[in-house]
């Protein structure tokens, strides 16, 4: 009796773990998306997502029409603030939010995050032909106003020298990684910081979620193609 009841403990915790393994949206939004509409609240932050005139535009963007033909889906983009944007995702009234959020978004107490889709560097650069440092204890580094980049850099050894443009800068300069080609610059090596960006939906709609992530994961060259063509 003891073996009979151990086998079949064995055998019913293999099938309850066998069935936490399929994805389940308990408000069925991947059945309700795939052929029909996709609610995509959209929070301005440039490159990822902006609303300049009557649709918006930005890397996300374009990832989000590229996944909604890929679903058969009709994208029905809502803009707001991005604190606007999450409320409407955790009541249900938004199936996907973008803009720039991170895997260290506040946010994530209310709404699920993707796995990082990308990776982005703030980076010390140098123009094309200038001597490398090799390191950037008290040297000059040219850094945008109001930018990430000059948060981070002031707390380094670094002397911020803060400016309007960094494609004037004449020595080095702190800037996103994405923007070296653009801007004629070349890495020194030298990383101030990294940051995972990252897309939300509804907390607990696993299947949805799942069926995002895919789609992101088996598209990483095609995220470093449009983050390529952005003009700074």
């Amino acid at each position: 009796m003891i073996l009979i009841m151990t086998r079949l403990t064995a055998v019913l915790i293999a099938l309850s773990l066998a069935s936490c393994g399929v994805p389940r949206d308990p408000e069925g939004t991947l059945e309700r998306v795939r052929g029909g509409e996709l609610r995509v609240g959209v929070s301005s932050s440039d490159p990822w997502a902006t609303w300049p005139g009557d649709d918006p535009s930005g890397v996300e963007v374009d990832l989000v029409e590229d996944f909604a033909a890929h679903i058969d889906s009709d994208v029905v983009w809502v803009e707001g603030s991005e604190a606007e944007v999450i409320e409407a995702l955790e009541v249900g009234e938004l199936d996907l939010v973008i803009g720039g959020l991170t895997s260290t978004s506040p946010w994530s107490k209310v709404a699920a995050l993707t796995h990082p889709y990308i990776t982005t560097k703030v980076v010390v650069a140098v123009p094309e032909g200038q001597e490398v440092p090799d390191d950037i204890a008290e040297l000059d580094v040219a850094v945008e106003r109001g930018t990430a980049a000059a948060g981070i850099l002031e707390k380094t050894d670094a002397d911020p020298v803060i400016v309007e443009d960094v494609a004037n800068a004449e020595g080095p300069v702190a800037v996103e990684n994405w923007l070296l080609d653009d801007l004629g610059l070349i890495e020194t090596g030298i990383t101030l910081g990294e940051t995972d960006h990252v897309m939300a939906v509804r907390m607990g709609e696993n299947a949805w979620m799942t069926e995002l992530e895919r789609f992101l994961l088996e598209r990483q060259e095609v995220v470093e193609r449009l983050l390529d063509e952005v003009t700074p």
